[in-house]
């Protein structure tokens, strides 16, 4: 790890005014502090958020809740209001890591949180990610976690998470403050960025921007709520991938359906084509493999992740046959 210098905030706005170039913010640092150590970051400056008045949940007049960037998972998935109302997130949130991770990851890190391709992590390797223009070793290399869908010429890297592919399914609005002192309300569906030319920007964040709250909208009466995460192990491990769903029923048709999937792309994958297969159909295994069709059309393997592609559809219809009520 290279030296830094250090600065702790007492508001959001004195942590925007010390960011610059060079400067990172730092909270739980559960990602953070792992890339420093390998030197992959390298910020001259860490700026400490973690006692900014930030990690509070309250409820809004409309129904929904407005969640602290930094509040932890662990509370995040503990509060009886997730647990009633947002299921899925809390069962992502419990999927996600062990419990010591859970107590420090915060909400807005695990936002942030970057990918876990080995040829990022390991510096004598080429990665546009980490290293721009340099090339991509895992085209042609040990791909078996990285992604099938979104990726580009520069990057197949996969996002690693599990909480935030349960915000896109929630319809989750990232507020954040700006240096300028302006406050900005960004779509979930537009935080994250394919690689493109550009693999490096991950999210649509400036330099020296804060997120400070997640606002969740009123959840679906009467849907049923699933996270199904497929892993190696059942202990602690990445997606290989995985379902966050929230599909209400109706009168023997699907009213609504809001699905999101991790573990096949850059970012908590989301295709509305796929939820509107669904729609006003009766459930069952010719409309699930119609979504499954829909999701997967464009997919492509590089070899040790094909695997992938056949495994998505299964857990895809699995998980629609129990969000469904047709299993489990």
């Amino acid at each position: 790890m290279r030296t830094f210098d250090y600065a702790r905030a007492d508001s959001p706005e004195a942590a925007v005014r010390a960011s610059g170039a060079g400067v990172r913010f730092i909270a739980g640092g559960t990602n953070l502090l792992d890339l420093m150590k390998l030197q992959i970051e390298t910020p001259t400056k860490l700026v400490d958020i973690s006692r900014l008045d930030l990690a509070g949940i309250e409820e809004r007049g409309d129904g929904g809740l407005t969640i602290g960037a930094l509040v932890p998972n662990s509370d995040l998935a503990a509060d009886p209001r997730v647990i009633a109302k947002y299921e899925v997130l809390a069962r992502a949130l419990l999927a996600g890591a062990s419990g010591q991770l859970r107590n420090k990851a915060t909400t807005g890190g695990n936002l942030l949180q970057r990918t876990r391709c080995c040829y990022f992590y390991d510096i004598a390797a080429r990665c546009n990610k980490r290293d721009p223009g340099s090339g991509c070793d895992a085209r042609d290399g040990f791909n078996r976690i990285l992604a099938v869908l979104g990726t580009s010429e520069q990057c197949i890297a996969t996002h690693p998470g599990d909480m935030p592919v349960a915000m896109r399914a929630l319809d989750a609005t990232i507020l954040t403050l700006k240096p300028d002192g302006d406050r900005r309300r960004i779509s979930i569906h537009d935080f994250y960025r394919l690689p493109g030319e550009t693999p490096e920007i991950e999210t649509v964040l400036e330099p020296g921007e804060l997120i400070t709250h997640v606002e969740l909208p009123a959840p679906v009466e009467g849907a049923r709520h699933l996270y199904r995460k497929v892993r190696d192990r059942a202990s602690y491990a990445f997606a290989l991938v995985s379902v966050a769903g929230v599909v209400r029923v109706a009168e023997g048709k699907i009213a609504s359906a809001t699905l999101a999937f991790g573990g096949l792309g850059p970012m908590p994958w989301r295709d509305e084509g796929v939820e509107a297969v669904l729609v006003g159909e009766a459930p069952g295994d010719d409309a699930f493999n119609a979504a499954a069709d829909a999701l997967l059309a464009d997919a492509r393997g590089f070899g040790a992740n094909d695997f992938k592609i056949p495994l998505m559809r299964r857990t895809l219809i699995a998980s629609l046959r129990q969000l469904t009520g047709i299993a489990g």
